[in-house]
């Protein structure tokens, strides 16, 4: 019978080496995600939020680790057992991804529109209730912008708030009002775009890590192969 390929077994080796790193690179990112200041996060507000898919990340980080430290010993020791329960471990997480993936996407017009319905269920913004207007007043300092939908008018016909003022000279990022100046970007489209930029760095995490993955699995069961055969 042939052996164990010592090619095979140190490449696998080095392989759940980087995996393990890999592991460690998503859990530090998503936690620095899930901590960031970054990050909108509005209680009272009903918003749809990133925090759900970062600690998915975070989960999956940690399971990586895991899985990474498993296939280093089961590669090493040779061990079926540790190699099989890393290629089914690492199936799992794959599959995991792919159903995020999916469920990501087809759910993403129908969170737009509830992110839409909330603001719309908000505005005008004087007719809320303190917790609400303070909070929304704390990210539009945070932020820097002015409503939700409108600008200053979602603040009806009361005193505009102070955190809607631009305290800026720039025609682009300021709008003029016989009041004085405010914040051209509304806080909608500041959202958009704090969402869309996280999104796009778990997207790429996301893709990086399946190619990794594949990889792994091709590895481990060409391993498991060899040593069952030896």
């Amino acid at each position: 019978m042939a052996g164990v390929n010592t090619c095979i077994k140190y490449s696998m080796f080095l392989f759940n080496l980087v995996f393990w790193l890999c592991g460690s690179v998503i859990l530090g990112v998503s936690i620095w995600l899930r901590v960031s200041d970054t990050m909108p996060e509005n209680s009272s507000l009903d918003l749809p939020s990133l925090y759900p898919a970062v600690n998915l990340m975070i989960g999956i980080g940690a399971i990586i680790m895991v899985l990474g430290f498993l296939g280093c010993c089961g590669a090493i020791k040779e061990s079926k057992c540790m190699l099989l329960l890393f290629f089914i471990g690492l199936f799992l997480i794959l599959a995991l991804q792919i159903t995020a993936g999916v469920l990501g996407a087809v759910y993403k017009s129908e969170t737009e529109s509830k992110l839409n319905d909330s603001l719309h269920a908000l505005v005008p913004l004087n007719t809320q209730s303190e917790e609400i207007k303070t909070e929304i007043e704390l990210m539009q300092e945070k932020f820097k912008c002015c409503g939700l939908l409108n600008g200053y008018k979602d603040w009806g016909s009361k005193l505009v708030p102070e955190s809607c003022k631009c305290d800026i000279q720039s025609s682009s990022e300021c709008i003029k009002s016989p009041d004085g100046s405010y914040w051209s970007k509304t806080c909608s489209v500041k959202i958009a775009e704090v969402l869309e930029a996280n999104q796009m760095i778990i997207i790429g995490v996301a893709f990086g890590l399946l190619a990794v993955e594949l990889f792994g699995l091709i590895f481990s069961m060409i391993l498991y192969c060899q040593i069952k055969n030896k």
